[in-house]
């Protein structure tokens, strides 16, 4: 018998159990093994060539460095016995005896003696003995390589497409594209954007009592706070707020420098607080007393007095009843404080006038009490003479005098106010003995009306050198002695000097700074804003007494319904009509909330209504959205207070129907008394229009739809910007300067979008006008060539512009009158004004268009059906 050689050459040793057949393979025997000639080359576990099931343990042999060694890729164990076979990828469990042959990726069971036939990826079934017609799975060809399987070439670990499958895309960084800055489990950041109350903080007045006195519409008063930059508004506001919120003790622990800031309570936004100046109206609902002890309602705007910002002031007036028109008396009227008179006096809403910063008279200029007189005078005589310019002729019914109780003298900073018939009842309740008639005193103390001590008596001029104004003698000189002896004395001599005036002060408080002593003297001597609330209550009307005029000014609705009825007698169990005029953006800036005032009946949590858009007509109901209030607050600027209701004449804050709301809205109920139709208020007519304008980008690209979701936040948040996309693909917005572009970039970046952009340099939109009649005529052909249009632009006359945007002529009165009204104004025939189509773009715009075509050439049967259609088109054309 020839000798059989392995892959390699080497002979391989027969024992005696073992067989060939005819085709030089070995044959199954199952018997007792023998020894066999491997023994003599250090095989110390059974034969290689026996396969039987072992009955006993086998005893462990010497293994040598040899069998230690890793063989393409496989790692021996201990008491294993290896051939000198090459075993690729196969897992040898402990305690099992390997044949010669070459076992590729098998897995052998424990307590299983191998034939020396190899088996690639074969699976041996338990206790069971192989024959040589198993099939080799993984190699039917029957195919053994010794190549060398390198390190970086093995696989350890599954790959991601086995993982995941073939159809899904993976994505390999090597590399850590995260910053060290950046945590890999970021934390939750809560974004907090308004200086916010931690919970309601305590107040002088029960606010049980305060949702009582909603309920009572005669003894509200709804105002607002305007005036120029720095004038004072925020600080009379804190002055307020001090009187009515129990928040000293909170405010005397700050120490140093925070001591010394200024309160600004209403100042709550960060973009606010670094500026220094009011960007956003902020309103405030206090319970104050009159100086007969009798509490109002009094709910505040405290408008912005940037001329930048002057959309916030439009749309704040639009709610009001009534204006407190701030003034500084050194500075006097500017250009704010002229936008306020002229917008109050043309829309008819009653004014009102404080002389603020009167210890600037004697603290910084320095000024005697005669010249401080004149100062005053001054300043009242420059309101008055705007106002007469404003209205020629009418100035006398809004003319604003001490001696009539509607101008109030005042100084924010120390916290005190009066007026003239306050100051007057001061004197009475100090001379309680003295019978004095306080309305008479007041109407001799202001003026030119001297008194003389020796006599004292008044008299229209000066009896001798003793005689002084009666304004220089009982009021400026009491107030200049407070001052410069509070100033200038010892502690002691001033105790002595204050109690003489029943003022008692702590020792603490003798030894504190000169501003904070002042203040404290101050606040004793003039008390309460008293003064303030007087005039408040008795020159600006009620809601009750408001509401006709303002849905005459504002409501395009009829005046003879259900609903019109119930919202001019304020009526709170009438339909609900709440008039929206601004959106406050809330902490987070995710979303607004919206503020108004509520016409008629009473606005509840739950209730489901009807949201009017500016655009909505009877004739199209597209920008109509049926929602639920979700929340109703009380606006208290740094807090809301959550109510069940708020009725008729109050204001409100809304929360929950913001989404379709983009400037102004009316909410009204899902059904109207007798199915009347709904009706909106006008939008808001502002001083100005915005020319400033700006293009803006994403530096990212892939951000610009976050870019465009911040844009139309900022759409909502301010009344007067005005973002679209032009013809180019650019983003504009349009501002009314620089400083109102740069709040609204910084809101852009930080609240509302929360990315970088890239801005244009500024530029200044101008529009085109008429100078002169135009050279030519201008036609446009319908598409069959048939019929032609032909536009002449001309100059209008003088003082017809005016007295369009005053409303003195409506476009939405009947023709006859608006023709009546051109005809004996402005010197119109006939047919001329019973042919003017319309005013444009809007309704009191200074642009007319009119049909001078002649009967016996036109059709206008045919003229009139295309009448809507051309009026779009002028509408269109003079806007841009």
């Amino acid at each position: 018998m020839d000798d059989l050689y392995d892959e390699w050459g080497n002979p391989l040793h027969l024992s005696a159990g073992d067989s060939t057949d005819e085709h030089g393979r070995f044959g199954n025997f199952v018997g007792e093994p023998e020894e066999s000639d491997s023994d003599a080359h250090g095989d110390a576990s059974a034969s290689a060539n026996a396969y039987t099931f072992s009955e006993e343990p086998e005893e462990q042999a010497e293994v040598n460095d040899q069998q230690l060694m890793e063989i393409d890729g496989i790692s021996t164990a201990s008491s294993h016995t290896l051939s000198s076979r090459t075993l690729l990828g196969s897992e040898v469990p402990s305690s099992h005896t390997l044949s010669s042959r070459t076992l590729l990726g098998s897995e052998v069971p424990s307590s299983h003696t191998l034939s020396p036939e190899t088996f690639r990826g074969s699976e041996v079934p338990s206790s069971g003995t192989l024959s040589d017609d198993d099939v080799l799975i993984d190699n039917p060809d029957n195919v053994t390589s010794n190549a060398v399987v390198l390190h970086e070439d093995k696989q350890y670990y599954p790959t991601a497409q086995q993982v995941y499958g073939a159809d899904v895309e993976t994505l390999v960084q090597e590399e850590d594209t995260q910053s060290l800055a950046q945590p890999i489990v970021a934390p939750v950041v809560q974004k907090k954007f308004t200086i916010q109350e931690d919970g309601l903080p305590p107040v002088f007045f029960k606010r049980v009592f305060m949702t009582d006195l909603m309920r009572s519409p005669e003894q509200i008063r709804n105002i607002a706070f305007a005036g120029h930059l720095h004038h004072g508004k925020t600080a009379l506001m804190d002055g307020l707020v001090m009187e009515t919120h129990d928040i000293g003790s909170k405010l005397e622990k700050n120490k140093g420098k925070k001591a010394e800031e200024q309160l600004r309570y209403t100042d709550v936004t960060i973009l606010e607080r670094e500026r220094g100046l009011s960007v956003k109206t902020a309103p405030m609902s206090l319970v104050l007393q009159s100086t007969k002890g009798k509490s109002h309602l009094i709910n505040i705007l405290d408008t912005p007095g940037h001329v930048n910002f002057a959309d916030e002031v439009a749309a704040s007036l639009r709610l009001v009843d009534g204006i407190v028109l701030v003034v500084d008396v050194v500075e006097g009227v500017q250009t704010q404080t002229e936008q306020v008179i002229k917008h109050a006096v043309l829309e008819g809403i009653p004014l009102t006038l404080l002389i603020n910063k009167i210890d600037r008279l004697i603290l910084e200029l320095k000024l005697p009490p005669e010249d401080a007189y004149f100062k005053l005078k001054y300043v009242v005589e420059e309101v008055n003479t705007f106002i007469e310019t404003t209205l020629p002729g009418s100035g006398a019914k809004w003319r604003v005098s001490p001696e009539k109780g509607n101008v109030a003298f005042a100084c924010s900073n120390m916290g005190w106010s009066f007026t003239v018939p306050s100051f007057a009842k001061l004197y009475a309740e100090s001379y309680d003995k003295t019978i004095m008639d306080v309305a008479e005193f007041a109407k001799r103390i202001w003026g030119d009306i001297y008194y003389t001590p020796g006599t004292r008596k008044f008299t229209p001029r000066p009896v001798n050198a003793q005689s002084k104004r009666s304004f220089l003698h009982f009021v400026l000189e009491p107030i200049y002695k407070i001052y410069t002896t509070t100033i200038s004395k010892s502690p002691n001599k001033l105790d002595k000097t204050l109690k003489t005036l029943n003022i008692h002060l702590k020792p603490k408080q003798l030894k504190a700074n000169a501003k904070d002593l002042l203040k404290t003297v101050c606040r004793e001597f003039f008390g309460p804003n008293t003064g303030l609330v007087d005039m408040v209550v008795q020159h600006i009307p009620s809601p009750v007494e408001g509401a006709r005029t303002k849905l005459e000014k504002y409501y395009i609705g009829p005046l003879n319904t259900k609903t019109a009825a119930s919202m001019q007698s304020c009526n709170q169990d009438g339909p609900l009509i709440v008039h929206i005029t601004k959106l406050f953006s809330t902490t987070d800036a995710a979303s607004f909330q919206c503020f108004g005032r509520v016409m008629s009946g009473t606005v509840s949590p739950g209730d489901s209504v009807r949201v009017l858009g500016e655009g909505y007509t009877l004739e199209d109901e597209e920008d109509m959205v049926t929602a639920t209030i979700s929340d109703v607050w009380i606006a208290e600027s740094r807090y809301n207070v959550p109510v069940s209701g708020v009725p008729a004449g109050n204001f409100v804050l809304l929360g929950g129907i913001d989404n379709s709301i983009v400037k102004t809205a009316t909410v009204v109920a899902p059904k109207l008394p007798g199915d009347e139709d709904a009706y909106i208020f006008r939008p808001i007519q502002h001083f100005f229009e915005s020319v400033f304008k700006i293009a803006v980008e994403p530096i990212n690209p892939s951000e610009l739809p976050k870019m465009l979701d911040g844009l139309r936040k900022i759409n909502k948040s301010y009344p007067l910007v005005t973002t679209k996309v032009e013809e180019s693909g650019e983003h504009i917005i349009l501002g009314t300067g620089e400083l109102y572009m740069d709040c609204v970039l910084h809101d852009l970046r930080r609240l509302y979008a929360a990315m970088e952009v890239k801005v244009s340099d500024p530029v200044t939109r101008f529009c085109e006008t008429i100078v002169d009649t135009s050279a030519i005529k201008c036609y446009a052909m319908t598409p069959n060539k048939k019929n032609k249009l032909t536009m002449v632009a001309e100059a209008l006359d003088e003082g017809i512009a005016e007295d369009i945007e005053s409303g003195k002529v409506k476009i939405t009165d009947p023709v006859r009158v608006v023709g009546k009204f051109f005809e004996e104004n402005h010197g119109y025939d006939l047919l001329a004004s019973r042919n003017i189509w319309a005013f444009g773009p809007e309704e009191n715009s200074p642009n007319i268009l009119q049909n001078d075509t002649l009967p016996s050439e036109v059709d206008q049967k045919i003229l009139r059906s295309v009448k809507d259609t051309i009026r779009q088109g002028f509408a269109w054309a003079t806007r841009e």
